[in-house]
């Protein structure tokens, strides 16, 4: 998609701080994070969000899902850390291309 930031990010057009890439995601330092470590770990094919996934899909959420722990702890996340998906404009999703979020890092704050 020529308009989705994250394309411009895969492409190589918009420069990002990527910490990790491989032949399906791309992850890179949110560039307004909210928390010490705020990480976003994105497929290179574009994918709106969760809502569009297919079965085709499965190995690629698979292998991102594996990652995370991965990437949290290149980043000296060894205590735990947090992942959100934000699905749509009710959930608070900004960027139109799937993304996971990895925060952590002291002073995050619970769910209560």
């Amino acid at each position: 998609m020529s308009d989705c930031l994250f394309c411009k990010i895969i492409d190589g057009d918009i420069p990002s701080d990527k910490v990790f890439e491989d032949d399906q995601v791309i992850a890179f330092k949110d560039i307004n994070p909210r928390a010490a470590v705020h990480l976003l770990v994105i497929p290179r094919i574009h994918i709106d969000n969760l809502d569009h996934l297919t079965a085709e899909h499965q190995m690629l959420i698979g292998h991102i899902m594996y990652i995370l722990p991965q990437l949290a702890r290149s980043q000296g996340l060894v205590n735990g850390f947090r992942t959100i998906i934000n699905t749509g404009p009710d959930g608070g999703q900004e960027v139109g291309h799937l993304h996971i979020h990895i925060l952590g890092g002291q002073g995050l704050s619970s769910f209560n």
